[in-house]
């Protein structure tokens, strides 16, 4: 988009706020809607598995709507920066309403949970599957089974991660995103935190982490450029997402 064209929509959010057509928001709406095909593509990964886009789109463009009524054009703060945040709440907020996950992997995912905590403090490292599936009490080709499933079904963790309560990288911002000098130095410490927990991991997981929600890659292609299977992929997702979770409640504590 040309630097016109930014101004040219600017104006028009502009004429709407002065005078209340709703012509002007309808036009408003259409001319910031790339903001809305960009969070929806970069949280595919998040929803893919259990709604579609279209369903996606529809709660952003909802959230657009919003936050071109709410915005305040008086404020030094960009509309974009503040649709974007506004719109990015909306679809995890959505999302969570799903409870798409079965009881039974989330049972799973609690008890694997205990498990290694119990297990890493017994051998001061992490276990290995047959040790996992061992203190379970489970068949190491049913601990797999179940791993793949909670990994599927945990696309949102990360997310979850960096928005839970205590850990919550928009906390410290007004409505309108702007962040106080001591917010923002918070906001720098919680991302070296965060930082730190993902160099800890090991070489592969950090490169599924890396290329899940950074480079936005499904698992099987994850799978392909590592060369293992898609099953491996996920475990590989689950057991880096445990290591961070464990670490930033730790940091969370503090």
């Amino acid at each position: 988009m040309t630097d016109t064209e930014k101004e040219e929509r600017a104006a028009l959010l502009k004429r709407y706020k002065e005078t209340g057509d709703k012509a002007v928001r309808n036009s408003v709406i259409m001319a910031y809607m790339d903001i809305v095909k960009f969070a929806a593509i970069s949280t595919r990964n998040m929803y893919l598995k259990f709604t579609d886009t279209e369903d996606v789109v529809n709660e952003a463009t909802v959230a657009l709507m919003n936050a071109v009524d709410s915005f305040d054009i008086n404020k030094d703060v960009k509309f974009e920066t503040y649709a974007s945040i506004k719109i990015r709440g909306a679809i995890i907020d959505y999302i969570r309403r799903q409870d798409f996950i079965p009881r039974s992997v989330r049972r799973f995912a609690k008890e694997y949970d205990a498990a290694y905590s119990e297990l890493f403090s017994e051998l001061d490292r992490e276990p290995t599957n047959e040790e996992m599936a061992s203190k379970m009490k489970l068949t190491l080709s049913r601990f797999e089974n179940f791993t793949y499933q909670m990994a599927t079904s945990q696309t949102l963790s990360f997310e979850e991660l960096l928005a839970d309560k205590g850990f919550d990288l928009a906390e410290g911002t007004d409505e309108n995103g702007v962040w106080s000098a001591e917010s923002s130095v918070h906001k720098e410490e919680k991302l070296n935190y965060l930082a730190e927990a993902i160099k800890a991991l090991k070489e592969r997981e950090r490169l599924v982490i890396t290329l899940y929600y950074y480079e936005k890659l499904r698992f099987s292609d994850i799978g392909k450029v590592l060369d293992i299977s898609e099953s491996r992929v996920c475990q590989l997702h689950a057991q880096a997402v445990g290591k961070l979770k464990k670490y930033m409640s730790d940091y969370i504590r503090i």
